[in-house]
């Protein structure tokens, strides 16, 4: 472990990736092994409200128009396939990830730059394209909170969380990856991570780790 990169578990928080419903099985983007690490990420979640560390909910918001979306999914959308729309169920936080069964996102306010607050420490940011960190008020959000270190899980890792990875290094943040609470992790993505001083955790050791600290 690097005295530069290893995480500091005492000023940790946990930040899932585009958890959306729109994301699960025979959904509109279904991403392969969404739904299937959602027991492991409901488990995390709890581990972290249970020991008041700070958790950030990332999603993504597609206008019907397409005008805020990625080129590559513009036409897409143009062409009248809704996804992620605002205010839909589907771009709903998967059941699992709530703290209370009936809270909805407050999709004009995240759309506006806003952060909603979805328990103690617990908020939603949107994000319009791959990186949690591109024009949103993650960074500023963490600074404010002291944070040092940052736990990723969620969607799709070759995407979102992986280009979220990056910009949190680029920030000097030291960085986990909960390897078991992200789909799409593969080997070589793996590696290139360890390269650029990121840790490699599964959900049960840092659970155990931030279970060690004083409340």
């Amino acid at each position: 472990m690097d005295h530069y990169t290893s995480p500091d578990f005492s000023s940790l928080a946990l930040i899932t990736i585009d958890t959306q419903r729109d994301m699960l099985d025979g959904q509109p983007l279904e991403i392969p092994g969404t739904s299937a690490i959602l027991p492991t990420m409901r488990l995390l979640i709890l581990a972290f409200r249970e020991s008041g560390w700070p958790i950030i909910h990332i999603v993504r918001l597609y206008k019907e128009d397409g005008s805020n979306a990625e080129p590559c999914r513009r036409s897409t959308i143009e062409s009248g396939t809704t996804m992620l729309a605002p205010g839909s169920l589907g771009s709903q936080l998967a059941q699992e990830l709530l703290p209370a069964p009936d809270l909805r996102l407050d999709t004009d306010l995240l759309l506006a730059g806003g952060i909603q607050q979805l328990g103690p420490k617990e908020v939603a940011i949107y994000k319009p394209r791959w990186g949690a960190f591109y024009e949103t008020p993650l960074e500023m959000y963490l600074r404010e909170l002291g944070v040092s270190s940052l736990a990723f899980s969620g969607c799709n890792f070759p995407n979102c969380p992986r280009t979220s990875i990056y910009e949190a290094s680029e920030r000097d943040f030291r960085v986990v990856l909960v390897e078991d609470a992200v789909s799409g992790l593969y080997e070589r993505g793996k590696a290139e991570l360890r390269g650029i001083g990121v840790s490699l955790m599964n959900a049960q050791a840092l659970e155990q780790a931030i279970a060690k600290l004083p409340l």
